[in-house]
């Protein structure tokens, strides 16, 4: 029996890495679910699938097909442009598409994290929780009058 060269090992183990563009689109899935406080398994029922599904989708191994992220945006009441929002530049976002040729210059490597912290998620549902519109108005106003001006 041959033992495989490096080159095929490499290549079989970069095969089975799931692609930047699953991961993040999982990620924005997981995100807005989360936001939701919507679980993995009510996802999944309401789609029809386990939440291992869902969990594998979340975590990019299981690539989302066309018609699979159509039902998901329906669910969680989101565009499908939605899941690529916010797509780092490496993965090919819009900051910095070379794969056609684009011209606009790359962020000084500014990556933010900040709708994955806890802290965010806990935030936007006690705002969504809030139910009188004029009163979750005036708490969005409160915050940004307390932010710095650009």
């Amino acid at each position: 029996m041959a033992i495989p060269s490096e080159d095929v090992v490499e290549r079989t183990e970069r095969e089975h890495r799931p692609s930047p563009i699953d991961v993040h689109v999982g990620s924005r899935v997981r995100l807005r679910r989360t936001l939701l406080g919507m679980s993995q398994e009510k996802l999944g029922e309401a789609l029809g699938l386990t939440f291992q599904q869902v969990q594998k989708y979340e975590r990019g191994v299981n690539r989302i097909g066309a018609s699979r992220l159509f039902d998901i945006s329906r669910v969680l009441d989101v565009p499908i442009g939605f899941f690529f929002d916010d797509m780092p530049p490496e993965v090919g976002g819009s900051h910095g598409n070379r794969r056609f040729g684009g011209f606009q210059e790359q962020p000084d490597g500014f990556e933010d994290d900040t709708l994955h912290r806890r802290e965010t998620l806990e935030l936007v549902r006690a705002y969504y929780r809030i139910t009188d519109a004029s009163v979750r108005k005036r708490v969005f106003d409160l915050i940004k009058s307390l932010t710095p001006s650009e």
